[in-house]
């Protein structure tokens, strides 16, 4: 069974327009956002475009201000007046469908994901997409064996005995706000463990990704017994839409994947209704090499990190720390390795780089180069816009980056590589620490115990080991600093979205 594709012609809410520029790709369609249980069109329509060609892929609904109140009204209403919030069994059944359902349209959802994501087939099989649909089973399961009370005992007090307990419940109305890059994972990694937590969502798309996103809503609506109002999805290239849900006062939570700049603003939206926010942010994660370390070893590790999905992902390595007198040695192993990388189509299982998402973050990136270069950094290879239809980028190394320059500061969001020279451990520690961000980091060194009390120094979330991966469904992701609050995936995630009742009484 294919995933339905909505016919413009037959829908008058449907207009698409073709977008200035650009021509629609054979059998570009529509699809409909989800809102109280119905799948529902918009007065007017947004392209989506393919990164690897620059036409147009599809159009999704403009969602307005007041479909998103619509949205947010129907998740009210479905918490406060039925029985999704305290009916685990009937959560688990519909989290067990949405399994089934992803599983079952796993290769249209595959092909949609490579075709509007950019994202390397390659990848699919990874986070983005076989991945995430196992976390739907993970916290199914999560639910099924997860106690929802832990009793505190009894206590003497005042001549009487007490006996405590806290039960764990549902948080509320959530809305979940999602960036381009991992459509598939950022989406489940908030609906899963909200739906299994009791909670009832207002999922918002990417501009830059809504088809897959939406596709998602299809799914939940004909594939499960999820009652109308629990999930709702929406697509929208408007700032307007994702402020009604930061501010509205029925809805309880905010969590948020995106840039620290729009994570911090949504914290300010949220407070004058105390929301709960929790948000997953941006990243400038250092690759810390020890004087010990297999240089080819680690120089391939940071040339295939900084290339992950073109760079698009917040916790990748995007400064390398390397001892200064290894400096150049180290350099040109990366440089090699680089130039390597399979870059391309993205449909081809062989390509492991992409385009970028859009002209406009492939312009944003070139900015960051130049500007890097006239600051004094080495352009080793790279730093030019790749020619041919779509928005690729060449990977691109920097060397004898200034630690408190622009490059080795911000988040690029794409693939540039800045290595900065250190003198010894201390000096290392400093500089991946000198940064407003504490997402993930990494080391490479010979001797695990040195290893480890660098990694620990560092103040970062996440951390790899000589390579090591700790991006699994029952691991707690998230940052330090402005690199966000709270943590996704792990039984953490599923707490984000649940409130702690204590309770007490007098027993005999």
């Amino acid at each position: 069974m294919s995933l339905p594709k909505e016919d413009p012609q037959k829908d008058p809410q449907q207009n698409p327009q073709k977008a200035p520029g650009t021509d629609p790709e054979p059998g570009a369609v529509s699809r409909r956002q989800l809102i109280d249980g119905r799948l529902v069109g918009a007065d007017a329509t947004f392209a989506s475009l393919n990164p690897a060609t620059g036409k147009v892929l599809g159009h999704a609904p403009e969602a307005t201000e007041e479909q998103a109140r619509e949205a947010v009204a129907a998740a009210r209403r479905a918490f406060d007046t039925t029985d999704w919030a305290t009916d685990t069994e009937l959560r688990y059944r519909c989290l067990d469908q949405l399994h089934s359902a992803l599983v079952e349209h796993r290769e249209e959802l595959r092909e949609l994901t490579i075709a509007e994501a950019g994202s390397p087939r390659l990848l699919t099989y990874a986070a983005q997409l076989d991945e995430p649909i196992e976390l739907v089973r993970y916290y199914a399961d999560l639910l099924k064996n997860r106690s929802l009370v832990e009793d505190m005992g009894v206590v003497e007090y005042q001549g009487q005995r007490h006996h405590r307990w806290v039960e764990w419940e549902a948080g509320g109305v959530a809305a979940a706000i999602i960036p381009y890059n991992y459509p598939n994972q950022l989406a489940l990694a908030k609906l899963a463990p909200a739906l299994a937590a009791g909670c009832t969502v207002v999922l918002k798309s990417a501009p830059d990704t809504p088809l897959v996103t939406l596709a998602l809503g299809e799914i939940v609506a004909r594939h499960t017994d999820i009652p109308a109002g629990v999930v709702n999805v929406l697509s929208s290239s408007q700032a307007a839409v994702g402020e009604v849900l930061t501010t509205h006062p029925d809805v309880d939570l905010v969590t948020f994947t995106g840039a620290s700049p729009t994570g911090r603003r949504i914290m300010a939206a949220a407070s004058d209704t105390v929301k709960r926010v929790f948000l997953e942010l941006g990243g400038k994660s250092a690759l810390v090499v020890l004087d010990d370390a297999d240089f080819k070893g680690a120089a391939t590790y940071a040339a295939y990190m900084i290339c992950l999905h073109s760079g698009q992902a917040c916790a990748i390595t995007s400064r390398m720390l390397v001892p200064r007198r290894h400096h150049d040695a180290i350099v040109a192993q990366v440089a090699r390795r680089l130039e390597r990388v399979p870059c391309g189509d993205p449909n081809d299982p062989k390509t492991y780089m992409g385009p970028l998402i859009s002209e406009r973050q492939r312009d944003k990136v070139d900015g960051m180069v130049r500007r890097a270069v006239a600051a004094g950094a080495t352009l080793v290879t790279g730093g030019e816009k790749a020619e041919g239809p779509g928005y690729f980028y060449t990977p691109t190394l920097l060397a004898n980056v200034d630690p408190d320059s622009e490059i080795a500061q911000e988040e690029v969001f794409g693939p540039v590589l800045a290595v900065i020279p250190y003198d010894d451990d201390d000096d290392a520690v400093r500089i991946a620490n000198n940064s407003i961000y504490g997402l993930s980091g990494a080391v490479h060194s010979a001797d695990r115990e040195r290893a480890l009390a660098v990694a620990r120094r560092i103040r970062t979330g996440t951390f790899s080991i000589n390579g090591g991966n700790y991006f699994f469904a029952d691991t707690p992701f998230g940052g330090y600093k402005q690199s966000g609050i709270g943590r996704e995936k792990g039984v953490a995630g599923l707490e984000e979205f649940m409130e702690r009742k204590t309770f007490g009484e007098v027993v005999a």
